[in-house]
């Protein structure tokens, strides 16, 4: 069973070009299907009964949201579906199996000026204060993953035309314009800040941390958090928050749902189109807050 696991994980990243994160979920959660199956007195994926993987994703709804549930089915059908197409089933036992219900989640956002607060944290008369400015400009007015942020080459920055060469999930390539502000910012990091914590030596990421080695995605986290306690905000800011803003504020201002579409990354519109309930709900709030007749 581990050797077909071990082929399915290869597919994704040789042929589907996946990120290691969302690799290492699906490894995870073959890994508790597994685990279950051999309870159950299960050694083979011909042997997996329907019934088997619906008692699975029962089984954890103790433990696990609808929402993970819901994407560990989809990692089954996914890895079926591939022992299917390779002549090693002759059907699928996820095919049938029903997703949990889910409630809708609209993605959080920041208003306006909890941005201009968490933006004049950095104290960018140093060089970590240039780094952070410029990291928290580029993830809201590009909409950057974090992920995005945090494999960011030299490469990718063109600062005089003011735009990113923005590397995506399955390696994708895309255009983000920076605006200028945020092409400023770099700017000055860049020149400055960047120069003093790099000293000797060479790294090709764009942002470093004080030895000089390139940020992690749970370094940036970090930075994000304690810069929200600084400024007094007592939500749970997260780097992917000031992506949702991002996408949130350019619709409210008028942007069109295909350009945000291509801004953000995102393969199929239907993932885009969220942010127009995130911009209604807000304009409903905005109305009973103000409108002298709620």
């Amino acid at each position: 069973m581990d050797s077909d696991v071990d082929l399915f994980l290869d597919h994704l990243s040789v042929e589907r070009g996946l990120s290691e994160n969302t690799i290492a979920a699906y490894s995870a959660d073959l890994k508790d299907l597994r685990l279950h199956l051999e309870s159950l007195g299960v050694s083979t994926w011909d042997g997996v009964s329907r019934e088997a993987i619906s008692g699975y994703i029962e089984k954890t709804g103790t433990v696990f949201s609808p929402r993970s549930r819901a994407r560990k089915l989809a990692a089954f059908r996914s890895f079926f579906r591939f022992l299917q197409k390779s002549g090693r089933l002759e059907s699928s036992p996820a095919a049938l199996v029903h997703f949990p219900k889910l409630n809708p989640q609209l993605p959080k956002v920041l208003d306006a000026s909890e941005i201009e607060t968490l933006l004049r944290q950095p104290n960018t008369a140093l060089p970590l204060g240039q780094r952070d400015r410029a990291m928290f400009e580029l993830l809201y007015a590009c909409g950057l993953r974090v992920s995005e942020l945090a494999g960011l080459h030299l490469r990718q920055v063109f600062l005089d035309p003011g735009y990113l060469n923005v590397l995506g999930k399955g390696d994708k390539e895309r255009l983000v314009p920076m605006g200028e502000l945020a092409a400023e910012a770099l700017g000055i990091y860049l020149r400055e800040g960047r120069t003093l914590l790099v000293k000797q030596g060479f790294a090709s990421e764009v942002f470093v941390n004080s030895r000089g080695e390139g940020l992690t995605r749970q370094g940036i986290w970090k930075i994000i958090k304690l810069n929200a306690l600084k400024a007094g905000v007592t939500r749970n800011i997260t780097p992917h928050m000031l992506r949702h803003s991002f996408a949130t504020h350019l619709l409210e201002n008028g942007a069109d749902l295909r350009s945000l579409q291509i801004m953000l990354g995102h393969s199929d519109i239907s993932t885009t189109q969220i942010y127009t309930h995130v911009a209604r709900e807000r304009l409903k709030e905005i109305h009973r807050k103000y409108h002298p007749r709620p």
